[in-house]
């Protein structure tokens, strides 16, 4: 087997590996946690092999007979690796979090397997070369997600995975109708060759792409699928860092753009005059999803809406006939994914450690947590837009391209969505580094007693690689630079 189809293969299997042996494991934590490090860290060096052959032209597939006539098909071009690598970088960091966070707690073997396939689902999802491969890849990380969503076994948790499986499960029904739908008249769609529509009267073709788009919106989380996202917040930090950043809303926003760009393709999506509405349908969503956050008093619940606020940037630079806004949903597929995870890592060391789970408890937290609170400091304002953090520049060529695609008005809605972006963000911050601590508070001898490295130096690292993705964001491997590749590429030959 050459590496051509090897690489998209091992990509799969080393996520799958751990999540047998963790399985498997399940008495001797030690044996677990090397299996699951070893692996991680393996990946990242697989996925930097293949950033230099694809950054070089090399091209990798791999493909199987499904059932007669659909093929399985693996295949990692630049906007896949794109996805696989936000996903090798960050399945680094919550494993090693994951380790610290859930030390001493139960059934830890059922979580790490459950946890490695979601990020073998995410690798599949992310190289799919054809829409079976990609529903496929879809269904197992619903199914691979739920027992990470009620790993507590609380009533709550079993309430948000009861809601949780009702919209991702109605979704994925929607999903397979419109598949099912266009490949009865197109045959098998494979992402490289696009889909033939010439068979499609213009409402069939919209109601299919109504169908495709809203199956995925469950997982996005675009209004009114939303509600699952802000519930699941009862499953663990490490998985809340995993649901926002990497998994399941990255799975349906990556959907989104392969169904605009590589099923559809832009110009056929603005001939239907589907684009337009699609973005006000995502501006809408940024907008909600931040005044909800700013109702929001519980950390986390702030940090769920303001997941469904910001993924939905991907699905509007999607959305947006124009290169620079691709360009900005695309990096901000890689830009959130950094700062979110920073701000979940965040909330889960001050709930762990000194007990804080509402805003209204982290008066003077800064102080007595100061590499916690930098690195959740670096994320929110990355998030708000200030420079130089990632956010600055996704939020900077979305307007760019709103306004080359002739829809000026995005422009109001990225400014009036930082703007409430800071409403709720800088008050926690205020609190944290300038308010006098609260009487509440751990003392230092006290925090010091459970201080745990790895619980707190990955949120560290997250939030440095939030600040160098802006930092040198003129670099060809930065973000932004594979994503402007990605654009040359692909969508302008």
């Amino acid at each position: 087997m050459n590496t051509a189809i090897l690489i998209p293969v091992l990509l799969v299997l080393t996520p799958l590996i751990p999540a047998v042996a963790s399985a498997l494991l399940s008495g001797h934590a030690g044996w677990r946690n090397g299996v699951n490090i070893g692996f991680a860290a393996l990946k990242l060096a697989l996925v930097t092999y293949a950033l230099a052959g694809v950054a070089a032209g090399a091209e990798y597939e791999w493909r199987i007979a499904f059932v007669p006539g659909l093929d399985l098909v693996l295949r990692l071009d630049a906007l896949a690796l794109l996805f696989v690598t936000l996903s090798a970088v960050l399945w680094v960091a919550t494993t090693l979090y994951a380790i610290a966070y859930l030390k001493g707690t139960p059934h830890q073997a059922r979580f790490f397997a459950f946890f490695n396939l979601c990020v073998v689902a995410a690798s599949g999802i992310a190289m799919s070369g054809s829409l079976i491969t990609f529903f496929v890849f879809y269904e197992i990380l619903t199914l691979a997600t739920w027992p990470l969503v009620v790993h507590t076994g609380s009533a709550k948790a079993m309430a948000a995975g009861r809601t949780y499986l009702a919209y991702t499960l109605a979704g994925s029904a929607a999903l397979l109708a419109g598949i099912v739908w266009l490949e009865s008249g197109s045959g098998p769609v494979e992402f490289a060759d696009g889909a033939d529509l010439s068979g499609f009267s213009t409402l069939s073709a919209s109601v299919i792409f109504v169908l495709l788009i809203g199956g995925l919106g469950a997982k996005t989380a675009l209004i009114p699928l939303h509600p699952w996202l802000p519930a699941a917040m009862a499953a663990p930090a490490p998985v809340s860092a995993l649901l926002h950043a990497v998994a399941v809303v990255k799975a349906g926003a990556f959907g989104v753009v392969r169904v605009i760009y590589d099923v559809y393709g832009i110009e056929t999506v603005a001939a239907l005059g589907l684009g337009i509405p699609l973005a006000a349908l995502a501006s809408a969503t940024i907008i909600y999803g931040s005044l909800q956050a700013l109702r929001q008093s519980d950390i986390k619940k702030r940090l769920a809406y303001s997941t469904v606020s910001q993924v939905s940037y991907i699905v509007l630079g999607a959305s947006l006939a124009g290169p620079f806004a691709v360009i900005g949903g695309l990096v901000h597929l890689v830009h959130q994914g950094l700062m979110k995870i920073t701000l979940f890592f965040g909330a889960g060391v001050l709930a762990e450690r000194a007990g804080i789970t509402g805003i209204a408890q982290m008066d003077g937290i800064g102080r007595r947590m100061p590499i916690t609170m930098a690195a959740f400091s670096v994320a929110a304002l990355g998030m708000i837009g200030v420079p130089p953090v990632a956010g600055f520049v996704s939020k900077w060529y979305l307007a760019l391209g709103g306004y080359q695609s002739g829809a000026s008005w995005v422009v109001g809605v990225l400014i009036a969505s930082s703007l409430l972006n800071a409403a709720y963000f800088l008050p926690m911050l205020y609190r944290a580094w300038l308010k006098p601590s609260a009487d509440t508070l751990p003392s230092r001898e006290a925090l010091a007693s459970t201080r745990t490295w790895l619980l707190i130096l990955p949120g560290a690292f997250t939030a440095m690689a939030a600040l160098g993705a802006g930092l040198f964001a003129g670099f060809e491997l930065s973000p932004l630079g594979w994503a402007t590749l990605i654009v040359e590429r692909i969508y302008l030959p």
